[in-house]
């Protein structure tokens, strides 16, 4: 998400800096003001893994104007902002979900996070929520790779590359060159499904597009992926609101 546009308020004799207003009786909640010049009306967006309120407006919209229209929205904002997943930053001493389970993270030895099976454990310094997201990189790679194998044997057409990515828009995708991308916080959600993206995005190296024909090699290749995909739908966002960032972090 772009940073806020910084704008300015003139009044009472003197000018100052304006890139957030608050919200009307939600003590803590600002909202984030982001000039666009395409844009032709102000629109507001809650964030579903974090709750942050992001209002995009027109470039010469008064500031005073977007205020009344914040005011206007603050129950709106109230519903979202409370529906949002809770934030969990990554620590030792905090339980964390990995293959679908709460697991503990404890402190360790050495120098990097280690998964033994039952728990993480990494040496208990500011950098421990980093060297974890290290560990849950390479344990996405290992399982999505061996996922998309097993269905890109299935379906007997195999990808050009994987790579994976911290994305917030989407769980994976397929170019038309047959590159596949996928979220590693997948590797934080039950494994059935992880395998359900992986089976999708390999359907697609046969249909790039989401017709019925799509629809019908997913099913071919996973018979029971709808509520694999109604998990993402209502529980993948707290897989955004996990934090590995502290202050040792860059």
């Amino acid at each position: 998400m772009a940073s806020p546009a910084t704008e300015r308020w003139e009044g009472a004799g003197h000018m100052t800096k304006v890139d957030t207003l608050p919200v009307p009786n939600m003590p803590g909640v600002v909202v984030h003001l982001r000039r666009v010049a395409r844009a032709r009306r102000m629109s507001l967006r809650v964030g579903r893994s974090d709750g942050a309120v992001t209002l995009t407006l027109p470039p010469r919209v008064p500031v005073a104007e977007a205020q009344a229209f914040v005011a206007q929205q603050a129950p709106w904002i109230r519903r979202h902002v409370e529906a949002a997943p809770p934030i969990l930053t990554v620590a030792v001493g905090q339980t964390m979900p990995l293959m679908g389970q709460p697991v503990p993270v404890r402190a360790g030895s050495g120098r990097a996070a280690r998964w033994t099976g039952t728990e993480v454990t990494v040496p208990d310094t500011d950098r421990a929520g980093a060297r974890v997201k290290v560990l849950l990189q390479s344990l996405a790679r290992s399982h999505i790779v061996a996922a998309v194998d097993r269905y890109a044997d299935a379906l007997g057409k195999q990808p050009a590359r994987i790579t994976l990515r911290d994305t917030r828009s989407r769980w994976g995708s397929c170019s038309s060159r047959g590159d596949l991308m996928f979220s590693w916080r997948l590797i934080m959600a039950p494994p059935e499904v992880l395998d359900y993206v992986t089976a999708h995005e390999v359907a697609h190296l046969r249909h790039m597009d989401h017709s019925p024909r799509f629809w019908a090699q997913v099913e071919a290749l996973m018979p029971d992926w709808r509520p694999r995909r109604d998990w993402l739908r209502f529980e993948g966002a707290a897989l955004h609101a996990v934090r590995f960032d502290g202050p040792g972090d860059a």
